[in-house]
């Protein structure tokens, strides 16, 4: 895991300008085959913990997942970990929004587009979807979050907006909370409730 942890630092000094040789020392001692591009740091919460449910041990499999701060900065995190660089193969999950991001980032780093998998919105929406709003509610009641869940609710502008809605922008309204939940909501999906683009995320794996 520290090494792991080290390589992804590597990766994100080389994406940002720095030197590569760390990365590629790493990438091998590693075993890395296939990078997993995610936009930030709930997602890799959120991979890591459908990994860990699902027994697989991702790092023994030669997969590396990794967060990019943002889905602009795929096109340089392709080049490095792509054919260009480090010669992985390339995935990634992204929001429907950002998915031209990947597209181009992918083409300019000749990894195939096929290989990203898009959520609808974002995958919290995917997430509360699959669980439904009734079960996200009880965890963030379970979590200790429903005074502010409450305060969050009375805000002129949330008067009105569906629930899925409201759900999904309390999530990202304080530091740390999405990717608290990234982890939450995954361990509370049952079975046949992982959402689509997860679950075809990881049978390209």
């Amino acid at each position: 895991m520290a090494e792991t942890s080290a390589f992804r630092e590597a990766v994100g000094g080389w994406a940002n300008g720095g030197p590569g040789e760390r990365a590629r020392e790493l990438a091998g001692r590693l075993g890395v085959r296939t990078a997993v591009l995610l936009e930030g740091l709930s997602d890799l919460a959120a991979v890591e913990t459908l990994a860990a449910r699902q027994g697989r041990d991702l790092a023994a499999e030669g997969v590396c997942v990794v967060q990019m701060a943002g889905a602009m900065n795929v096109g340089r995190y392709a080049l490095t970990l792509g054919p260009p660089g480090l010669g992985l193969r390339l995935t990634g999950l992204c929001d429907i929004r950002e998915r031209p991001f990947y597209e181009r980032g992918f083409a300019r780093a000749g990894a195939p587009a096929d290989a990203v998998f898009a959520c609808s919105a974002d995958l919290e929406d995917e997430l509360v979807r699959a669980l439904g709003t009734a079960r996200v509610e009880e965890l963030v009641h379970a979590e200790g979050d429903d005074r502010a869940w409450q305060t969050f609710l009375r805000q002129p502008a949330q008067l009105g907006r569906p629930r899925p809605q409201q759900l999904r922008r309390f999530l990202g309204t304080k530091k740390g909370r999405k990717i608290r939940y990234g982890h939450l909501l995954v361990e509370a999906l049952g079975p046949g409730q992982v959402p689509a683009p997860l679950t075809h995320l990881f049978a390209s794996l």
